[in-house]
């Protein structure tokens, strides 16, 4: 098996030149690109022979003080097909939801570089686990999503419908009759029928039953 070919993109000259150097001290492992500016890869990226050198790309998640690494990801990792490992010494949830939505397959923190060999090895044979610290991140970034996503569509049924039409509802859920409802609200039983028509159009729902339960779901009463 020939030496796993690995790029660095890192924009702390320290940082980079220490790094490099640790793995190249790894046996299997070759440093074979680096880079301290996001100007300096897509050059690379223009150079045929450059990009298949590429079998595993460390990635700095902040070049120059913004996120400019995962933007970078996606473009060399489409590229050069390699696997991209982000880096960062942040543990920040949106990023890393950001990192993996542009490609990359893991993520590691930067005072934990003694982990890196393995996780390059393990990036190679595509075999690369998430972290810990990155899985968890990403679970609470997912269900941050889902909770905002809930907050939307309960607003958009409480848009949809007035608050007599909500009363209606919880009398609806409550199990009461339209003969019922009538007699509760001193209206008509054409006009309990009519809200219901109403209600159903506006909610797309098959039935009172039914829109009474999505509302109830939805903590709207």
């Amino acid at each position: 098996m020939g030496n796993i070919n690995v790029w660095i993109v890192e924009d702390d000259k320290d940082w980079l030149r220490g790094l490099s150097a640790y793995l190249g001290r790894q046996e299997g492992i070759e440093v074979t690109f680096t880079a301290i500016h996001p100007d300096a890869v897509r050059i690379a990226l223009r150079d045929e022979a450059v990009v298949h050198t590429a079998d595993v790309v460390l990635m700095d998640i902040m070049l120059d003080g913004v996120p400019e690494g995962i933007i970078l990801a996606e473009e060399v990792a489409i590229a050069t097909g390699a696997r991209v490992i982000m880096l960062t010494s942040m543990e920040e949830k949106e990023l890393i939801f950001r990192s993996f939505q542009a490609g990359a397959i893991d993520y590691q923190i930067k005072s934990d570089f003694e982990a890196l060999p393995e996780a390059i090895q393990a990036a190679w044979r595509r075999e690369s686990p998430i972290s810990s610290a990155a899985a968890e991140q990403m679970r609470e970034e997912f269900r941050r999503l889902k909770r905002m996503e809930r907050e939307f569509e309960v607003k958009k049924m409480q848009d949809k419908i007035t608050p007599s039409e909500l009363e209606l509802l919880k009398l609806i859920d409550k199990g009461y009759t339209q003969t019922e409802i009538a007699g509760r609200l001193v209206v008509s039983i054409r006009t309990v029928k009519n809200h219901i028509n109403h209600i159903l159009k506006k909610l797309g729902s098959k039935g009172s039953k039914e829109a009474a339960q999505e509302a109830k779901e939805k903590g709207l009463f």
